[in-house]
């Protein structure tokens, strides 16, 4: 008898005990090799992957996507065995071809039972979570749904395209047992029931927008797990902390022709593009040293004064908004911040970061200027005590030296904890980042 080994939710950090279902990379009755990635699953704090504990076929997946599951909780299974030489899961497609076999056996007296073996439907899990919403909105069986998922899944497609085509209508009508209860009273009152036809009439609202599923539908999803840690710490920085922003503005023309100027030979010795956010992180760096208070926090009744910068670059990743952390910022090169930063990215867009590299963090810099935006108002990540916000930079006119003059501008703001930042600090602070990006020299000069 073949082994069977459990996929267990791993322990993923301190205080976690519960995660959601991202996406399974292997298909039930799949072959895979041990230590190869599962499924993915989301944490409060980053996605991870779940290898497989042995070779073998995965088997008895029991947990869908956007589905939760506890820690140590056994989402699936690994039936041991050996590799099939055509590839895939040839030797376990006999057993997977028995289990349904009897199904259909014990449903044989039902013709609607045919269908739904036959598409697989009838097995919950089979049914994806989506379209068990939209079977349960409509009163509808998973049997009615012909499926065209992949290994006889039920798709939430399968079933708007059911709604849209009106096969789902004939259902209330189907409660036509009624009629067969007027059986035993065939007299007079026969005519009256017929008069009671009144579905027929109901067939019409169907065709108005107020019941056409195709344009009036909903989608019900579970908040991610990522969403609902970031909800949770921005309702508790609006809560807890006395936020307020400081906005000053910046000519970009003397980093840009920098940047315009040694970016290829940068690119070139170092294997990375030179991008603003080196140089805005080294400005942070400096500006940090001179006004600490943006680069502290509050413990209890205590202000806690950091002699280092671990400065939070905000990150637009496959999942939504991280904030992965660098550490020591005040040590590293251009080349160090832009390699990191780049990685970082990388490793979001394919939902790889880990925990650890999300913790932590005493300043933050979000650039939502890549996305277009031209002013805001970012919010503290806690308990730091401040974010820069960068934004897009647009050509406008501006007065030099007594004339109008057109220069790349950017809005930058600083939201930061009045409970421990002064007013004072916080516009200095800005006036630092402005007079160091518009005079670079001063980040080699020191001064």
């Amino acid at each position: 008898m073949s082994e069977i080994i459990p996929v267990d939710v791993p322990t993923v950090g301190e205080s976690i005990s519960e995660v959601q279902i991202g996406t399974w990379l292997k298909n039930d009755g799949d072959w895979v090799e041990n230590g190869e990635d599962l499924v993915e699953i989301e944490t409060e704090k980053a996605s991870v992957q779940i290898p497989a504990p042995s070779s073998g076929f995965l088997q008895g997946i029991l947990k869908q996507t956007e589905e939760f599951a506890e820690v140590g909780e056994t989402i699936a299974s690994i039936r041991v065995g050996e590799k099939p030489e055509g590839g895939g899961g040839g030797s376990n497609a006999p057993a997977a071809s028995s289990s349904p076999a009897p199904a259909p056996a014990a449903s044989t007296p039902s013709p609607a039972a045919t269908p739904a073996a036959k598409n697989g439907g009838g097995s919950a899990a089979f049914v994806m979570p989506a379209a068990q919403r939209l079977l349960d909105e409509h009163s509808l069986s998973a049997s009615d749904v012909p499926a065209t998922g992949p290994g006889g899944r039920l798709l939430k497609e399968d079933v708007l395209a059911y709604i849209r085509s009106g096969a789902s209508r004939p259902a209330a009508p189907v409660a036509a047992p009624a009629p067969s209860a007027p059986a035993p009273a065939p007299s007079a009152p026969a005519t009256p029931p017929q008069t009671m036809t009144a579905p027929p009439a109901m067939d019409a609202p169907p065709h108005s927008l107020m019941t056409e599923g195709a344009y009036r539908s909903e989608e019900v999803k579970p908040m991610s797990m990522l969403r609902r840690t970031i909800a949770s710490r921005l309702v508790q920085a609006q809560q807890t902390a006395a936020l307020l922003t400081t906005f000053n503005e910046i000519d970009m023309s003397p980093v840009m022709k920098i940047r315009a100027k040694y970016k290829d030979a940068f690119a070139k010795k170092h294997g990375v593009k030179l991008g603003f956010m080196s140089f805005f992180a080294k400005a942070a760096v400096e500006a940090l040293r001179r006004y600490p208070a943006v680069n502290a926090e509050i413990r209890g009744d205590s202000m806690v004064y950091r002699n280092y910068q671990d400065i939070g670059i905000a990150i637009g990743g496959g999942k939504g908004l991280v904030v992965p952390v660098l550490r020591n910022v005040e040590r590293m090169s251009f080349s160090q911040i832009e390699g990191s930063i780049g990685e970082y990215a990388r490793l979001a867009g394919e939902n790889r970061l880990q925990p650890s590299d999300l913790m932590g963090g005493t300043f933050t810099i979000s650039n939502g200027g890549i996305y277009g935006s031209l002013l805001s108002t970012p919010i503290v990540n806690p308990p730091q005590s401040g974010i820069l916000g960068l934004h897009s930079i647009q050509e406008r006119p501006i007065a030099e030296n007594g004339e109008v003059v057109i220069r790349p501008m950017m809005y930058i703001a600083l939201t930061y904890d009045h409970r421990i930042v002064d007013g004072r600090e916080a516009v200095g602070f800005l006036v630092t980042i402005k007079e160091t990006i518009e005079d670079p020299a001063r980040l080699f000069l020191e001064v």
